[in-house]
């Protein structure tokens, strides 16, 4: 990938200071893009990366967002845009760590909490993208999604289902936003290494015999990487993906095959 795979201006990350969302943003960066993170509350994280970027000759921001607020979005699109003068993508990247509950032991108060943050949040960062890709004359949507809207993990609807609303949303800015130039597209995520993996198996929800059983499932026997995922957020944001819009790429090493 090179400059000329994208029009001026930045991509805008949101998460881009979590474990997956920084390899994505590294990617981008990578790609020739200029870079901006936005962060809840790792802004070390956040400025490290700026830094990193700025080093590779990008121009890059932070940017700390209430995704739950339509108004924190709005605000922090207004300074990347303040920064970068237009976003050409924006890449959704956010989510809590997703506690490995049934249905059944759900609390309502941990299902409000993953719909506030993925399905409003995702919401309200197109809210505030839309108008402004209409007016620069198209743009892109690259969600992160999750391999389980394909076969349902066990214990892990706290992720699958809020993102299951995303997916549709998708899908209705491909159709609505087509005529505007916008695209949007969803990787499915499998099991990364990196970000709320790492956390869940420090804490012991994800041992051993759960990686062992997991991998049983993926036809390809290893793991993913940050990196995986930013390759396939990369393609689809880039001019190689001009007439792709409205679907998904399962990036999880044939996990539902």
């Amino acid at each position: 990938m090179g400059v000329s795979d994208f029009p001026a201006g930045a991509v805008l990350v949101f998460g881009g200071s979590g474990g997956i969302g920084r390899e994505v943003a590294r990617g981008f960066a990578a790609a020739g893009c200029d870079v901006a993170v936005s962060y809840r509350r790792k802004a070390d994280v956040a400025r490290e990366l700026v830094d990193d970027f700025t080093a590779l000759g990008r121009k890059a921001s932070h940017h700390a967002v209430d995704l739950t607020d339509a108004a924190s979005v709005k605000a922090a699109f207004a300074e990347t845009i303040a920064v970068h003068d237009r976003i050409h993508t924006v890449v959704f990247a956010a989510g809590p760590v997703v506690e490995q509950v049934a249905i059944a032991d759900t609390s309502p108060a941990l299902w409000r909490q993953s719909i506030e943050t993925e399905t409003i949040g995702f919401f309200n960062c197109v809210s505030a993208a839309v108008p402004h890709m209409r007016a620069m004359g198209g743009g892109s949507f690259v969600h992160l999604g999750s391999a389980g809207h394909l076969r349902w993990p066990k214990k892990d609807g706290l992720s699958v289902a809020p993102k299951a609303a995303n997916e549709a949303l998708i899908k209705g800015i491909a159709r609505e936003e087509g005529v505007h130039g916008i695209r949007a597209n969803s990787v499915l995520v499998g099991v990364i290494e990196a970000g709320m993996f790492l956390e869940l198996k420090a804490r012991g929800v994800f041992d051993e015999r759960w990686i062992k059983e997991t991998l049983r499932m993926i036809a390809i026997k290893r793991l993913g990487t940050g990196e995986d995922i930013g390759n396939a957020a990369v393609f689809l944001a880039s001019a190689k993906a001009s007439y792709i819009t409205g679907q998904q790429i399962n990036v999880s090493g044939g996990f539902g095959l």
